[in-house]
């Protein structure tokens, strides 16, 4: 996720759930690092794409 739309969707939620001055503070930094942990699939960076055979003749996608 965008670090910007992060920072807007966690100010958002910190100044609807916050009480106080620190409160705030708190649940914007658990917002944003819960935001930053959702697109973090550790498959993506291991998938390569593997070389295809069409009529014998190996070719990439």
């Amino acid at each position: 996720m965008n670090n910007f739309f992060r920072g807007i969707i966690a100010a958002w939620g910190a100044k609807k759930l916050g009480g106080g001055c620190l409160s705030t503070i708190v649940i914007f930094v658990v917002i944003y690092m819960l935001l930053g942990k959702c697109n973090n699939d550790p498959r993506a960076e291991t998938i390569k794409s593997k070389p295809v055979a069409v009529c014998g003749k190996a070719s990439r996608p």
